[in-house]
């Protein structure tokens, strides 16, 4: 499929976030999706032959978020394994500044889990180049996973990992799996990860009780990243330094952080940002259907999660996903730790891009690269994005200061 042709346009009058430098009061050119010119507006040779977005005094413009572990929102799920519901989702997620995501799916029975590839694959395929989130492949989460921490993973569906059966479903994907969560003290998941690791695909670690020499072997195989750091995995002991102690200690691992304020706590974030640095950290949402939708009970696996109060909990109080909106998690990022925007931009959009090899076209603001873009009011709060160069959401109103 070729790109939508979208007339020339060009936005000015903002502060630009470019892969190398800040530029105040600066420009962009976008032509057919890409990223045509960026700087100075007091290098701008002309403007005549472009449609001209002049934008409020205060406007912050940035790459757009790459979300590479998400169940669902706006009511539909990547389980559901329609066309419709990535749809949805890939509808949805701009609005929080997503221009880019993994769909991620759930342990759940064998058919179901086969369903949900096979849809990715055929969505992925023919998806609409311009004007929303791009599916960007499939996060494995589960079912190769430590039963002592499954949390809203439902037990009953946990198997051992196997590397035939894997390979099995990414030829259903059409090799759309990008990612995986597995849990390496399980029998045969070191295998997995150095065959994961063979083909280009990312072996995360995750749903685990690992000690610290376990996670050591799975580094060696090749595992690259850790899933929701301190959540359902061995926690930190002087004793035994565990999952987190290695995810800390090993700039080999770069760590998923779901910073809601429910999963972990301002401080615990500040103490991971302090351990392993903007370059070592991804902000995820590992949202579920919920997100954008009012209070009530919803389904996530086949099981009842009820959403209150900015939390989402199965029946037993067990964390079921969360209900974060990416653009919020950056600017709590900033909030608890201390940290610049710049630092946030690595951890929403440089470091997913690049650990999914997506680097050259996605993740940061440089001519030539894809025009996923989005503008911030001076409150940070997302005004406008742009999806391959095509406007995917816009805000009636935003928060900017008076002059």
């Amino acid at each position: 499929m070729e790109p939508n042709k979208v007339k020339p346009f060009l936005l000015k009058n903002m502060t630009i976030y470019s892969e190398t430098n800040i530029i105040d009061n600066g420009y962009v050119v976008i032509i057919d999706g890409k990223i045509q010119e960026v700087g100075s507006l007091s290098k701008l040779v002309e403007e005549v032959n472009y449609e001209v977005m002049e934008l409020p005094a205060g406007s912050i413009l940035i790459p757009g978020f790459i979300d590479v572990h998400i169940h669902g929102v706006n009511g539909a799920d990547t389980m559901d394994a329609t066309p419709e519901a990535l749809m949805r989702m890939a509808e949805a997620l701009p609005r929080e500044g997503t221009t880019s995501f993994l769909a991620t799916t759930i342990t759940q029975e064998r058919e179901a889990i086969e369903r949900a590839l096979v849809n990715a694959g055929v969505y992925i395929s023919s998806q609409p180049l311009t004007g929303k989130a791009e599916v960007l492949g499939v996060h494995l989460e589960g079912p190769f996973i430590n039963k002592k921490m499954a949390g809203a993973q439902p037990v009953n569906h946990i198997i051992s990992p196997e590397t035939a059966l894997f390979q099995e479903w990414q030829a259903l994907s059409k090799n759309n799996i990008k990612l995986v969560t597995l849990a390496p003290e399980v029998p045969g998941a070191l295998e997995l990860i150095s065959y994961l690791n063979s083909t280009g695909v990312i072996a995360s670690l995750g749903h685990t009780d690992a000690t610290y020499n376990e996670v050591k072997s799975a580094i060696t195989k090749g595992a690259k990243q850790v899933t929701h750091l301190f959540n359902q995995m061995r926690g930190l002991h002087h004793r035994e330094p565990g999952m987190v102690g290695a995810a800390f200690l090993y700039d080999e691992l770069k760590a998923e952080l779901i910073v809601d304020g429910v999963h972990v706590t301002p401080e615990i974030v500040n103490i991971a940002y302090r351990q392993k640095g903007s370059k070592g950290l991804l902000l995820i949402t590992d949202s579920m259907r919920a997100k954008c939708l009012k209070n009530g009970s919803y389904d996530l696996g086949g099981q009842q999660v009820k959403v209150e109060d900015g939390r989402a909990v199965l029946e037993d109080g067990t964390l079921a996903g969360s209900i974060l909106k990416l653009g919020q998690a950056v600017k709590n990022m900033m909030n608890y730790t201390g940290c610049s925007l710049a630092e946030t931009i690595e951890m929403a959009a440089v470091n997913p891009a690049k650990q999914l090899n997506v680097y050259e076209h996605k993740g940061s603001i440089k001519r030539g690269k894809d025009a996923d873009l989005v503008i911030l009011d001076q409150n940070y709060n997302v005004f406008m994005t742009f999806c391959r160069g095509e406007m995917a959401y816009q805000r009636e109103k935003a928060e900017f200061k008076e002059d």
